[in-house]
């Protein structure tokens, strides 16, 4: 069963109807328990609700909806390893990449490979960072091969050993490449190719450029020595030359964007070592077993979700703004821009029928300290109601408590004014109530990054479930990457600028 055949669907669409919960600034003047009622606490971090536009009868109603759906079940079936990627018959097995011995996620063989390949990627991770050949790790790739590892290197930037330069690259204009090689020696510097299939064009481009620049400056001598990879294909991998001694392997049931806690990960394992990088593991580790052993009513990433539900289907509201109060977490409104949109921008139920109501919401966000001097005026004021999650840090990264004290403070001064608003002049009116996700960090460590990506990688599946859908495919993607192929060729073969119109012919080519 889906969420819109479910008796808790109908009860929400009246709920919402009637505009229960529209008001939460009278909700929290006449309870004064409910932030208490609406907050839980688990693995470092804290998730208040209480700013959200439900009230009791709503969360009750969603808890009966999450009930209907079985979510606890589809958690029992991922972690069991079922195909629960109907689309492409594959298990969804992330977690199993951060299980500790003995956990047995998705059975005894995949925790044999995912344990064994975790401890040959972190030593090599520690010979690296121990040696003294290279100064400089270039991680070439892209999407999830790029976004989840260079998020969590600069989120743990105090953890990393600051000899060592991590960098990022992943757009094929060949301009970020450009721009680190000119900072980079080539004695020093180690590539890590980071693809899945490996190939992947802008990844593949980018590579033969690092390899070329390597050929140019040390003549051809033990340039393999300063290549890396991360791939399940083997035979391009030989055909590219990376040493056997160093490459990695990750599964096809693990997806790119879900990839940060396998080898993709090696470039922030390279950064902030062995034992920071399985902390991080043991973060996610601790969200993963609350997710399988808390209650609905307790469950973080569940309600997260069902804040979500609410908004998205019954509040109508398409846009998600997530503002950390952190300049560490300043690649996090991306990463979560690919997780939620990649895994639920769908309309297609799992059984190939349409979608029955709206999936993902476009996620956008930015620090909110600057955010506040920039698109805060729309959030606040504007006809476009979005839905906010504020991510609060309470100590600093970097030891200065007045800074951390400062962005606190504007923190919630912020929560504040979305919940109540203002009363005033015409144009000093602030409607307030604006649905609003409190999420609060004690500190930003391995240990807490770890368990904020699980609570959100949880969050998405949860809301698939309900909506119907598979999180785990992305065959929007495809297509363009398809015909960008076909593109490419036609354009090196004729030298001219190819017109839409050109495209347009090979789409309807490849279509027939």
């Amino acid at each position: 069963m889906i969420g819109p055949e479910t008796a808790a669907w109908a009860e929400l669409s009246g709920l919402a109807e009637e505009g229960a919960g529209a008001d939460v600034a009278a909700a929290f003047k006449s309870d004064p328990t409910r932030e208490r009622r609406y907050t839980r606490q688990v693995a470092g971090l804290l998730l208040d609700l209480s700013h959200q536009r439900i009230d009791q009868r709503i969360f009750d109603a969603l808890i009966d909806l999450a009930s209907e759906v079985d979510i606890p079940g589809a958690f029992r079936a991922m972690f069991a390893g079922e195909k629960i990627n109907t689309t492409e018959d594959r298990a969804a097995l992330h977690a199993a990449l951060r299980q500790d011995t003995g956990d047995v996620v998705g059975g005894a063989d995949v925790e044999r490979l995912a344990l064994e390949g975790r401890e040959r990627m972190l030593a090599f991770a520690e010979s690296v960072r121990s040696g003294n050949r290279f100064d400089t790790i270039i991680n070439i790739g892209i999407g999830g091969s790029d976004l989840g590892p260079a998020m969590a290197t600069a989120a743990l930037k105090g953890f990393t050993k600051k000899a060592l330069k991590v960098r990022f690259v992943s757009n094929v204009d060949a301009v970020a490449l450009h721009d680190v090689l000119e900072e980079s020696d080539p004695e020093q510097t180690l590539f890590i190719i980071c693809s899945k299939t490996f190939t992947t064009l802008e990844t593949l481009a980018n590579a033969e450029r690092a390899k070329a620049w390597l050929n140019k400056h040390l003549g051809g001598s033990n340039v393999s020595a300063h290549f890396a990879a991360v791939s399940m294909n083997e035979s391009a991998m030989d055909s590219f030359g990376v040493h056997r001694e160093q490459r990695f392997r990750v599964w096809d049931w693990v997806g790119g964007r879900y990839s940060v806690w396998s080898a993709i990960g090696l470039s922030l394992a390279i950064a902030i070592g062995a034992e920071s990088f399985k902390k991080f593991l043991a973060g996610a580790r601790a969200m993963d077993r609350h997710t399988l052993s808390a209650s609905l009513d307790q469950n973080l990433p569940v309600l997260l979700a069902l804040a979500g539900i609410w908004n998205i289907n019954f509040q109508k509201i398409s846009t998600l703004a997530v503002l950390p109060y952190t300049d560490r977490l300043a690649r996090f409104p991306a990463f979560l821009q690919q997780l939620e949109m990649e895994s639920n921008g769908k309309s297609t139920l799992r059984d190939g029928s349409p979608v029955r109501c709206a999936t993902a919401p476009v996620v956008w966000g930015e620090p909110g300290n600057n955010a506040q001097h920039s698109f805060f005026q729309l959030l606040h004021q504007g006809g476009m109601l979005a839905a906010l999650d504020v991510l609060l840090v309470r100590r600093s990264p970097v030891g200065d408590d007045e800074g951390a004290t400062l962005a606190l403070a504007n923190g919630l001064a912020q929560i504040e004014t979305f919940t109540v608003g203002q009363v005033g002049g015409t144009h000093r009116v602030h409607p307030g109530s604006r649905p609003t996700s409190v999420l609060v960090l004690e500190s930003l460590t391995p240990e807490t990054l770890g368990a904020l990506i699980a609570l959100y990688e949880h969050k998405v599946y949860a809301q698939s479930v309900v909506w119907g859908i598979n999180a785990f495919d992305q065959f929007g993607v495809e297509l363009g990457k398809k015909i960008g192929h076909t593109t490419l060729a036609a354009l090196k073969a004729s030298g001219k600028v190819i017109t839409l119109s050109s495209v347009r012919e090979r789409l309807e080519a490849l279509r027939g």
